[in-house]
């Protein structure tokens, strides 16, 4: 037998389901690109120029896992077309697909929780790419949520990948608006009105300043006398800003606010012991 009459089986081969199946792979690769394209415009469409941050978290998390939805469902659909071009029968391979299915979700309980879970989160709206929220005992900025896992990543840059079946709580801290809440510790002899005027001289000139004013929604709100401390009384407030910007918004007002406390002589307590003698030892 000479090397034509092996070879022929191959080129045969090659010119037609070898062909087909090249076939497949450039429509399933042409497939995806054009949807990951049309969608990338859908949702640019749906964001006009006067879309919140939180309509643009919310598209970027919606696009997200729809994306993936539209990959899995390409991807399914030319593994079983490569099957029957490669003369596997379809019936047969989906029935036992259909069995191994059945005993894997036993077994694969709390991948069906946390796809569950997620479909809920994402449907609410609990959770979006861009948000800082705590959940499971984690907190930290939302790089990327889908069905099966939350991704954040905290202060210190280590990631922390959650379980959607293991959150039972979602705390958000950057939805909608933020809120930076203060508490003031002056000593006992100052002027509570005269520190309250301090408090909102200093929340009208961080207004005023441009780095800060386009990120403070409303006047700083001072509730008033909180408690009475061991050295000192509480003085609680709040600057409404917008999502995410608080603490930056927070730490610009407390050093602005301790310079004016310097100005005004007004004093920040810090806890101080006072020991007496009795009987010749301390008491």
């Amino acid at each position: 037998m000479d090397i034509e009459s092996y070879l022929r089986p191959v080129i045969d081969w090659l010119l037609t389901t070898g062909l087909r199946l090249l076939v497949i792979l450039v429509l399933t690769t042409l497939v995806l690109w054009i949807g990951r394209n049309l969608l990338r415009r859908l949702f640019a469409r749906m964001l006009s120029d006067e879309a919140t941050e939180e309509t643009r978290k919310r598209l970027d998390t919606l696009r997200s896992v729809v994306l993936s939805a539209v990959n899995v469902a390409v991807l399914v659909v030319a593994v079983v077309m490569a099957l029957d071009e490669l003369g596997i029968r379809i019936g047969p391979v989906l029935a036992a697909a259909g069995i191994v299915g059945v005993a894997v979700a036993f077994g694969a309980q709390q991948l069906v929780q946390d796809v569950i879970s997620g479909f809920f989160i994402l449907l609410e709206d609990q959770i979006r790419v861009g948000d800082v929220v705590q959940i499971a005992g984690k907190s930290g900025l939302v790089e990327k949520v889908n069905l099966r896992q939350t991704v954040l990543r905290d202060l210190s840059g280590s990631v922390h990948y959650v379980r959607n079946g293991k959150i039972d709580l979602v705390t958000n801290m950057t939805k909608d608006y933020s809120y930076w809440v203060l508490d003031i510790g002056v000593g006992y002899g100052e002027d509570v009105d005269q520190v309250t005027e301090v408090l909102h001289e200093v929340g009208r000139e961080l207004r005023k300043d441009p780095a800060f004013a386009e990120d403070i929604l409303e006047p700083l709100e001072i509730f008033g006398l909180d408690q009475f401390g061991d050295s000192a009384v509480m003085i609680k407030a709040r600057l409404k800003t917008k999502p995410i910007k608080q603490w930056g918004i927070g730490r610009e007002f407390n050093q602005r606010l301790k310079k004016k406390f310097e100005e005004k002589g007004i004093e920040i307590p810090y806890p101080n012991v006072t020991v007496r003698m009795v009987g010749g030892r301390p008491e």
